[in-house]
């Protein structure tokens, strides 16, 4: 049966490696980035295992002031999500004496990430092209709003923008309720997780050839790519509505009421809706032209719903779950963040790992989401305090003690 064919953790890992922190061993990454999109794109560097150095003026990354804190510490969650696995440096790269410090950073990385308005790294001394005159080959990843070219390149441009202008807010949520905008940083997370691999096709362009090049993410562009080919129907002048939680060519797929909570069914094939109407006791509707095909069942969609959402209602969620399970279809509760974090298949896939910060407490944080059978991966230390790491990073510089304390004492670093 599928069941005793299931692949165990331990038969998965059995060849892993225990020498490197991850496939990009090796690789180092300067990052000077704000918030989300840009410090996104250095976690999932740093959980690949590039050795993070991240950039931050002595007053802190504006991420480590997003609230709430995780309870029984004193770290904001996102910072903790966000900047784990990587080394803190305090350095004011508004400062020559800092930009000097961090171009010196810069001739000893692969890759340099930034999320800043476009314009400001240059005016900094820090734009891709001053960073390629010392470092040739440099992978240089700028995430921005809009991109580094364009009519709107100039305009300020956050997650919230990107999800309305690319479309995502006229389709999300419920059918009777305005345009909805993600209960995620949707827009940040998609730049971030483009920017890391436009580094990583980057780099591997300069493993092969020696030449470095500027990658340029917008949050937009993000949006636009992960949006199913909506932007196409659009050229062509179509406009597709909000479906809420159905689909248009799946029936019935819709969240229902069980006696004890919220489930989410789906039938994506017509074999799913002739076993599902054997569950129902309605075994004249597998062939009934009305309903036997998923453009008929379209067309019938509120009948559909309605004898699924009665039978459910006539069940606890456990009960529903078996029962549907137990005959191939496609069907998960609709859990809380709670109820999934406590879920014994996500502590299993460890997408919760326990880590402690630099005051001493510690806290559950969200693990890497790609697994590698020889190379794993994990969250190996937590975020990291403010420069924690910069008497390290500089030390590793060649900067000495004297110098390091001239620092700062003139407020270069912290």
């Amino acid at each position: 049966t599928l069941g005793e064919n299931v692949m165990q953790k331990e038969e998965f890992y059995r060849e892993a490696r225990t020498d490197l922190p991850g496939p990009m061993s090796g690789v180092r990454v300067l990052e000077v980035t704000t918030t989300w999109a840009g410090p996104m794109c250095g976690t999932v560097l740093a959980d690949l295992g590039a050795d993070v150095v991240k950039v931050e003026i002595p007053s802190g990354d504006v991420g480590r002031a997003i609230f709430p804190t995780l309870p029984g510490t004193e770290v904001g969650f996102a910072h903790a999500t966000v900047n784990r696995n990587k080394r803190a440096v305090t350095l004011d790269i508004r400062k020559p004496e800092g930009r000097d410090i961090c171009l010196d950073l810069a001739r000893t990385s692969d890759i340099m990430l930034e999320n800043f308005k476009v314009g400001t790294m240059q005016n900094y001394g820090l734009g891709y092209e001053d960073i390629r005159a010392i470092k040739p080959d440099i992978v240089y990843v700028s995430i921005t709003g809009w991109g580094q070219f364009g009519p709107k390149y100039e305009e300020a441009g956050y997650d919230p923008l990107a999800q309305a202008f690319s479309g995502f807010l006229s389709i999300n949520g419920s059918t009777e309720g305005p345009p909805t905008k993600a209960g995620t940083f949707l827009a940040d997370d998609l730049g971030g997780l483009h920017g890391a691999i436009g580094a990583m096709g980057a780099l591997r362009h300069r493993d092969q050839t020696g030449e470095g090049q500027h990658v340029d993410v917008a949050l937009l562009d993000s949006m636009l790519f992960q949006s199913n080919g909506l932007p196409s129907l659009g050229a062509l002048d179509v406009a597709p509505g909000r479906n809420g939680n159905e689909f248009g060519f799946a029936v019935p797929a819709n969240v229902y009421d069980c006696k004890d909570g919220p489930i989410y069914v789906g039938v994506l094939l017509d074999a799913h809706w002739r076993t599902l109407v054997e569950i129902l006791d309605q075994p004249d509707l597998a062939d009934n032209p009305a309903f036997a095909t998923r453009e008929a069942r379209a067309e019938n969609r509120d009948i559909c719903n309605m004898m699924l959402s009665e039978w459910l209602a006539e069940r606890t969620r456990s009960e529903a779950l078996e029962i549907l399970l137990d005959h191939g279809l496609a069907v998960a509760p609709v859990q809380t963040f709670v109820e999934a974090a406590q879920d014994p298949h996500v502590l299993a896939r460890d997408m919760l790992q326990t880590v402690t910060f630099d005051d001493g407490t510690s806290a559950p944080i969200t693990g890497p989401a790609a697994k590698f059978s020889r190379t794993p991966t994990k969250v190996r230390s937590a975020a990291p305090s403010m420069g924690q790491h910069t008497d390290e990073v500089l030390t590793e510089l060649g900067l000495d003690e004297d110098r390091r304390r001239a620092l700062a004492q003139a407020g270069i670093t912290k």
